[in-house]
């Protein structure tokens, strides 16, 4: 039946849902607003946009392990309190989506999130609209990605665990150069390192160019406020960026389990281990919070 443009502006309004859901869920229920409404409810789709703009920040960083331990991926999925982070529903679903994130051959997002859940045979993103409409806050997917070691493997580690697979860090490294017990024994070691000294590159050909630029801009000036010469300016400030890369280059940095060697040091005394790669996931991570001020609310709510 035709449906009018005025009946999908109402249903939108009262729903949050988006304009194409509304106007198949009045066809599909021959323009009953009410219907229409509730069909979207049980579709898990209304309200999920009016809570789209609210910030997520909290919620859980989840982990799946291939049973070879070859490969292993992670998922963020953010809810807006931390209270939601320990409901058992979305702890659950944080691990299922997880382990679609490790079948897909990527991890990419844009391919996890229409990828099928063998379950409940339904999309990665209607199982996050469903959790939306059922426990009433802003449910993200917001990053997945995964890591493969063809010859060698993937070790993992969890931080501030909700479930033995969910935490609020996590750390995929993979590795190779060794057999596999002494891999795992190495790599849970030096994922524990990661998220302690939370590195940014694997090399220094990793680092950006112009995070290089912005530290030597900043050396220069402070070694000309100290009223060096030009000559000796110069050598200061590569030896600052040596030390630079001493602090975020994981090779380079100091182990901090025993707190004098380098991670390049330790794995040489391990067998000459490789690290191939590496991915660092932190709760909230870049996400700017909301500042409330509860004080300021009390007061405008007492003053009517």
């Amino acid at each position: 039946m035709s449906v009018t443009a005025q009946a999908v502006k109402e249903l939108r309004e009262k729903s949050g849902a988006g304009m194409l859901d509304c106007k198949n869920a009045l066809v599909e229920t021959n323009g009953n607003i009410s219907e229409a409404m509730d069909l979207l409810r049980k579709k898990g789709m209304a309200t999920a946009d009016k809570k789209a703009g609210r910030t997520a920040a909290e919620g859980l960083i989840a982990i799946a392990t291939a049973s070879d331990n070859k490969s292993a991926a992670a998922i963020e999925l953010n809810s807006e309190t931390d209270f939601v982070a320990k409901n058992a529903e979305f702890q659950a679903a944080a691990e299922n989506i997880a382990n679609i994130a490790l079948a897909k051959s990527d991890g990419n997002i844009e391919n996890v999130k229409p990828a099928e859940c063998n379950t409940q045979k339904i999309p990665v993103s209607e199982i996050v609209t469903n959790l939306v409409a059922k426990i009433g806050e802003n449910i993200q997917l917001r990053r997945t990605v995964k890591l493969s070691s063809p010859n060698g493997v993937v070790t993992t580690y969890l931080h501030n665990k909700a479930t033995d697979n969910t935490g609020k860090i996590g750390v995929l490294v993979a590795l190779e150069g060794a057999d596999e017990a002494k891999l795992q024994e190495v790599g849970k070691q030096i994922a524990m390192h990661i998220a302690a000294a939370k590195p940014e590159a694997l090399t220094r050909a990793e680092v950006p160019n112009e995070n290089l630029d912005k530290e030597r801009e900043i050396f220069t000036a402070q070694a000309k406020a100290e009223g060096k010469p030009d000559n000796i300016i110069e050598k200061m400030v590569e030896g600052r960026i040596n030390k630079y890369y001493g602090e975020i280059v994981l090779p380079e940095q100091v182990f901090v389990i025993d707190g004098k060697a380098k991670v390049q040091d330790f794995l040489k005394a391990n067998g000459d281990i490789k690290i191939t790669g590496f991915e660092l996931f932190i709760l909230g991570d870049g996400i700017e919070k909301k500042q409330e001020d509860f004080a300021a609310e009390v007061a405008a709510v007492a003053k009517g």
